[in-house]
């Protein structure tokens, strides 16, 4: 059984910085792709950011420049460095891992969503 575990939300002020962290847990051998999705009050989920295996990158156009994605495969942990936020960044902020090998067999799952709320 695999579990991802969110830590790092809360409120700051617009022009701060927060960091995110979504650990996986079970017995994993592997992971594909690992992302952040944020969902907003009366909107659409969106991909923040999500990053491959290699390194590979991918950002929102809302977020380049302010947000970097990193991840640490020994930890099976991804992160997100939040800066220069601000309120239109107030959303739910779930993590997401896609091709996970476990023993029994590639699965994805879903971090639990912690709320990131910027205040103008």
């Amino acid at each position: 059984q695999v579990q991802l575990v969110q830590s790092g939300g809360g409120l700051v002020q617009a022009g701060g910085s927060l960091r995110l962290s979504c650990a996986a847990s079970g017995s994993i051998f592997s992971i594909n792709a690992m992302g952040w999705y944020r969902q907003a009050p009366g909107k659409q989920r969106e991909l923040v950011a999500a990053i491959t295996g290699g390194g590979s990158t991918n950002y929102a156009d809302s977020v380049k420049g302010r947000f970097t994605i990193s991840r640490d495969n020994a930890k099976n942990t991804v992160y997100l460095q939040m800066n220069s936020l601000k309120p239109e960044d107030t959303a739910v902020y779930y993590c997401n891992a896609d091709g996970i090998a476990t023993m029994r067999g590639v699965v994805g799952s879903w971090g639990q969503g912690t709320q990131v709320t910027v205040s103008s």
